[in-house]
Formats: structure tokens, sequence, C-alpha cells
């Protein structure tokens, strides 16, 4: 794992949109794993610079969001379609029929989960998945206690996790109770993993991920298991790392071969 510590929230934006960006140069027919909230939104942004720049190019990739809410409209604005549509798909310029999001208005819902991992195995498996972290450890929606084999399934929502989307609706009353998200185990077999995490709420969560013991407990820590997971925080998130100067360290001197940026 590599853990990337720098000054503000525009900076993780940046160094991360320019590794998810060295993939899609690579292999501009790349499956992009998308996430939402506000961990991400840095990295879409600083990828919009990279496309009007002409760097990169979105068009022939693929994208698999992370997780729906269940049982909200398709025309919601806050339904995770809704927010991928308008914050990934338009401005990132991929191709809308190659962007899938988990179908949480189906009338089967264990059969949808079933079928969005195939698809994902049928795309060829995504190449690099963006990741943010809860105040709780949850990475995608896998709330704690989920399991490292789990694959995309219904859970319900923690209730700290509802109070944190509340800022989403209009009332707490308005959050949906269950979603459909990838597993951890789903997750953990993209071929890179990107998570960012931005702000002093998120420090604990952070270094329980990174330094705490691997536990369900802690769904972040299932990223100790994976050979190629990048974090990527600001100083704030990182506060409670006890080896935060190693890793500082270890970044300034990172030999130019495997520089991304």
């Amino acid at each position: 794992m590599e853990i990337i510590i720098l000054p503000t929230p525009a900076e993780v934006g940046r160094v991360a949109a320019a590794k998810i960006a060295s993939i899609v140069a690579d292999k501009p027919t790349a499956v992009i794993g998308l996430a939402t909230g506000s961990s991400p939104q840095g990295i879409y942004q600083d990828l919009q610079r990279r496309i009007a720049a002409g760097e990169i190019s979105f068009a022939q990739a693929r994208g698999f969001a992370l997780d729906e809410y269940v049982g909200i409209p398709l025309d919601h604005p806050e339904s995770y379609a809704s927010v991928i549509a308008r914050d990934v798909v338009g401005p990132l310029g991929f191709d809308a029929s190659r962007v899938r999001v988990p179908d949480g208005r189906a009338t089967d819902i264990e059969f949808a989960a079933k079928e969005y991992d195939a698809a994902i195995r049928a795309a060829g498996g995504i190449d690099v998945q963006i990741l943010g972290i809860g105040a709780n450890g949850h990475i995608g929606f896998n709330e704690p206690t989920s399991s490292f084999a789990s694959r995309t399934r219904i859970k319900t929502l923690a209730p700290s996790t509802r109070e944190a989307n509340a800022r989403f609706f209009d009332s707490l009353d308005q959050v949906p109770t269950h979603c459909m998200t990838q597993g951890l185990g789903t997750i953990l077999e993209a071929r890179q993993l990107v998570l960012v995490a931005q702000g002093s709420t998120k420090a604990a969560a952070v270094a329980a991920a990174v330094e705490g013991p691997l536990s369900s407990f802690v769904p972040g820590s299932a990223l100790q298991l994976h050979q190629h997971a990048t974090v990527v925080v600001d100083e704030a998130a990182a506060a409670d790392l006890q080896l935060g100067d190693y890793y500082r360290y270890t970044y300034e001197h990172k030999p130019e071969w495997q520089r991304f940026e």
C-alpha cells in the first residue's frame, strides 16, 4: 500500500487524478470504478482539466458505480444514477451506454446484485477503482462487520452513514435506509485501488484502515490485502497516522520510474 500525504484537498484531487489519468492514457478502454460523495469530487474536477488540455479521453472507457440507494426513484437528483450522470458521465465525456450503476429499483434485488458482478467480470474487470472512506471506516456502503469476501448485495445503512448523507436531502427521513453496494470481495478484485480522504473527520478512519489491524470492524482495512492500493490524503486526514513522517519521506524519495505525475 502506498500512502501519499499532501498539503491540501486540491492536491489530493490532483495527485489521485494523475494516477487515474496514467492508467487511462496507457489503456483508453480502461474500466473505471466510480465513487460518489464529496471525497472524489476533486478527482473528477482535475480530470476535467486534463480532458480540456487534451491529455486523456474517457470516450472509450467503461464505468461501474460503487453503489446505489435502494428504492430511490431513478430521476431523483440524489440517486447515484443521477449523480454519476451529472458529475461524471457528462463532464468527463463518457459514453453513457458504457456506464452502469447498480439497479436499486429492481424487483429482485438479489438477482440484480449478482448480475452486476457478472457484468463487471464480462467487461474484463475493473482496472482502477476510485474509493472514499466513511468516518466509520466503510468503503462503498460496506458498513462495519462486512465480510472481506462479500459480493455486490443489499446492505442496511448505518445510522451514522444516513446522518452523514442527510446533507444531500431535505431531511434525515428522506435518506434511504438500504443500498446496493459492491462488496469488499468485488472491490478487491479491481487491478488498482485509489482511495482519497480529506478533513479531520476522516483521520481516525484513515489511521484504522491503513495502520490498524485487519478487521471487518474497519472495512477500509481490506485495502491492506490489495497488491496495488494507493491512499491519498490531506494533512488533516493524516493527523492520526503514526508513520506520517515515513510516508512523506517515501513519497518525496520515490524513484522516477515509479512516479505517475
